[in-house]
């Protein structure tokens, strides 16, 4: 389901916390930004399906993951496959 903030609505509760629509919101935005780190994300990173995976010591041509597997055998750490 997406979810979209309307331009009326508040992002902050009278206490000055972030409201429940807007928390919903920023929790989706996060979970699509990618991850970056050193080597290959399979076995060790757990992720969504779709998400992607950036290698910052990798090769050319080897930098690029994506997960497009949700699991393998329940285990959200595999599943991911080079760009």
């Amino acid at each position: 389901m997406r979810r979209v903030l309307q331009i009326a609505q508040a992002i902050v509760d009278n206490a000055g916390r972030m409201s429940r629509p807007f928390q919903e919101w920023q929790a989706l935005v996060t979970r699509l930004l990618p991850y970056t780190g050193t080597g290959s994300p399979e076995g060790v990173v757990p992720a969504d399906q779709f998400q992607h995976y950036y290698d910052t010591a990798g090769a050319a041509g080897a930098v690029l993951y994506i997960k497009v597997q949700a699991d393998i055998g329940g285990d959200k750490t595999q599943g991911w496959v080079v760009a």
